[in-house]
């Protein structure tokens, strides 16, 4: 239960995250590289000062939690958050929403299903089944908005989703997920910095564009990818690409519920399609799981 909980909040938070990116770049009240190192920015100032806040307050009793104080994250998995923020902010300036959530969403299955496979995770034929229902409802949601996209659009989307997929495999590692996501967020500094040296001069901001990415970066990144982490090391890597497959339907109700769009029946039926190919996926390993044990 906690699991599920921690993963539901966590896919609410990358919705509210594109949601804001939307608000931001669409509406073109910001740049993409102010929009990205404010984002990374705020994410690190909140998260250290949660961390800080948090710290005495852990018991420093075993073995276990003297490692999990020890948490720094890594270099690796800052690079790959600070690559998937650059290059998802400039590929939606020639990507349209549809077809770059295609683009991403289709990397990142990839990069965590061959990851999961060449670990030796293979799939039941009734995982494969939801698999390919989740993914087809997906791409029966975005249909109608798919154009042909730029060449730097798709290798842009493509490296954030690759990124993405290999934050995702080193937070199933983590034993202090808010350690390691702050430690992982002020390992990006350095980047940021000369982000912001190298773009100062072509930087357009507006107040409402600074506002979207503290939120972006505070709540729905900094906190949102720390529950994350909570709930990766219970997910197996095939688990933990299929289930952001709903981000896309959460952000779509979100832009019915904040933006004033259309609940239309494409959205219904897509919605049924891809959380009922997760739910396949989902309990179709619990359910073998179950069995092995039994037979033990």
């Amino acid at each position: 239960m906690k699991t599920i909980f921690y993963t539901v909040l966590a896919l609410c938070a990358f919705a509210g995250n594109s949601i804001l990116c939307r608000l931001a770049l669409g509406e073109e009240t910001i740049d993409a590289a102010s929009f990205t190192h404010i984002r990374l920015a705020s994410g690190i100032a909140t998260l250290m000062l949660i961390f800080a806040l948090f710290k005495g307050r852990t018991s420093a009793q075993g073995a276990a939690n003297k490692a999990a104080k020890a948490s720094t994250g890594s270099w690796w998995a800052a690079a790959m958050l600070f690559v998937y923020a650059i290059t998802f902010s400039y590929a939606y300036i020639t990507l349209d929403t549809g077809t770059g959530a295609l683009i991403l969403f289709a990397s990142v299955q990839l990069t965590l299903i061959i990851y999961g496979l060449i670990a030796g995770n293979r799939l039941h034929p009734v995982e494969w089944f939801g698999l390919l229902v989740a993914f087809a409802g997906f791409v029966y949601l975005v249909l109608p908005t798919l154009s042909t996209p730029s060449l730097t659009g798709f290798v842009l989307m493509s490296l954030s989703g690759i990124a993405w997929g290999f934050y995702t495999l080193a937070g199933r590692q983590s034993i202090n997920p808010l350690a390691d996501t702050s430690f992982n967020f002020l390992r990006t500094l350095p980047l940021v910095i000369l982000l912001f040296v190298f773009t100062i001069n072509s930087a357009t901001i507006s107040t409402a564009g600074i506002a979207y990415a503290v939120m972006s970066g505070a709540i729905a990144s900094g906190l949102g990818y720390t529950i994350w982490y909570k709930a990766l090391p219970s997910l197996s890597a095939i688990q933990a690409g299929v289930v952001q497959l709903s981000v896309p339907i959460l952000a779509a109700v979100g832009g019915v519920v904040f933006a004033g769009e259309d609940l239309s029946m494409r959205l219904i039926i897509a919605s049924l399609m891809i959380l009922g190919g997760i739910l396949l996926v989902i309990a179709t390993k619990h359910v073998l799981n179950y069995r092995v044990r039994i037979s033990r």
